[in-house]
């Protein structure tokens, strides 16, 4: 089977979100299909690691975002309908490379990841071929979950976001024979744009051997929150965590550290580190691991939070209990409930951390075991994608307004 895979962002290397899932969803299908993968890139960084995808990609195509100039078209683009999801990740290259591939080797199935990218698949010349959207989460509802914690004017750009996105996806879901995302909340938010869109949950998977710890618990109270820092949920929940939480952690606790890992650390982030309140910021790491091996629990502070947060599962694979927000927890597979510590406000967030961290280390190893893992491999998480692609391609239809 041809398969026609479209990433909004290269998937590699597998170090945030939507990457992990994309690398691991063409992990999954590359050993029994060919796969051509078109993706946008949005430095010269990121096109550098095209090549890191030959062992999964028959051919890997990228189209760089002009930045500068995209941004100048969303400005413009305020004044109409359009997505602005659609103005800012776009390329000029996307289009001829798609009529290219459509007349050389045309796909049995295409797979469009996000929003962003089912764009091009329900437009010429793809729109003819029988179609998957991997949403992942709904981007409309996080735009409008994200204007509820702005401020003027951007409340306002990010609330025509959600509508002008949402009136694209309740068309695009339709047009598609399905339309994966990771779990059920984010099922029945697409269903309220499109009750008669076929929906269905493939959840996020962990690899449970890459993050297994190789050694004992530590017995230090050591805190960590990884996460991509420039991300506005995250950016926001480290400060919202630095400033609100810890100074309550370090009352009870002052040996304690707070360690922001994670990529391309704000300006706001990086302010956060702090000696004398105990607080670390890292800038990018090559590898997670080591900084979850060696602390004795984990956070996820996001006040806004849609599909499933890898973090919390890769922090339980490493060996850890994690203290969530509302907004996290109702993302989460119930597999890994009872390694969690559910918390929203401040005290009560620092009153988590604390009563894991007085925990003996085996005590907080047993919590973490106490999640199932074992149902979340990638394997297992991915394994009806599979079914779906094939089915897909058999019927030959692109969805359910085919041929109206």
């Amino acid at each position: 089977m041809r398969i026609l895979f479209l990433t909004h962002r290269l998937p590699y290397a597998p170090n945030r979100g939507d990457r992990i899932h994309a690398w691991h969803e063409l992990r999954l299908l590359a050993p029994e299909h060919e796969i051509t993968l078109v993706s946008l890139v949005h430095d010269r960084e990121e096109a550098s690691h095209a090549g890191e995808l030959a062992s999964l990609a028959r051919e890997t195509i990228t189209a760089p975002v002009p930045y500068f100039w995209n941004r100048i078209r969303a400005g413009l683009a305020l004044a109409t309908g359009r997505p602005l999801t659609h103005v800012l990740l776009d390329s000029p290259l996307v289009l001829p490379a798609l009529r290219r591939i459509v007349r050389e080797r045309p796909p049995d199935v295409v797979v469009a990841f996000c929003s962003s990218m089912a764009r091009f698949a329900t437009e010429p010349p793809l729109d003819a071929f029988p179609l998957v959207i991997d949403m992942m989460d709904a981007d409309s509802v996080k735009w409008a979950s994200l204007a509820e914690v702005s401020r003027p004017p951007v409340r306002w750009i990010y609330r025509r976001e959600a509508s002008c996105l949402g009136r694209f996806e309740a068309v695009a879901v339709r047009r598609a024979s399905a339309t994966t995302v990771v779990n059920e909340r984010e099922r029945q938010a697409l269903l309220s744009l499109a009750p008669d869109a076929r929906v269905v949950v493939i959840q996020n998977g962990v690899d449970i051997c890459h993050f297994s710890p190789p050694g004992p618990p530590a017995d230090r109270p050591d805190v960590v929150f990884c996460g991509v820092m420039n991300y506005p949920p995250n950016e926001a929940g480290a400060v919202w965590l630095a400033r609100e939480v810890w100074p309550h952690v370090r009352q009870k606790e002052p040996g304690a550290t707070l360690w922001l890992v994670g990529a391309q650390p704000t300006a706001s982030v990086k302010a956060l580190r702090s000696t004398d309140a105990g607080i670390e910021v890292t800038d990018s790491v090559d590898d997670v691991r080591p900084y979850l091996w060696k602390a004795a629990l984990s956070v996820a502070p996001l006040r806004t939070a849609r599909g499933i947060q890898n973090k919390v599962l890769e922090a339980i694979a490493a060996g850890l209990p994690i203290v969530v927000t509302q907004a996290v927890w109702g993302g989460l597979p119930r597999e890994v409930h009872p390694a969690c510590r559910l918390a929203d406000g401040p005290g009560e967030f620092a009153d988590a951390i604390l009563a894991l961290a007085r925990l003996t280390p085996a005590g907080r190893r047993a919590l973490a075991n106490s999640a199932d893992l074992s149902s979340l491999s990638w394997e297992a998480t991915l394994a009806p994608l599979k079914a779906l692609l094939q089915e897909t391609a058999r019927s030959g239809l692109h969805g359910r307004t085919a041929g109206t």
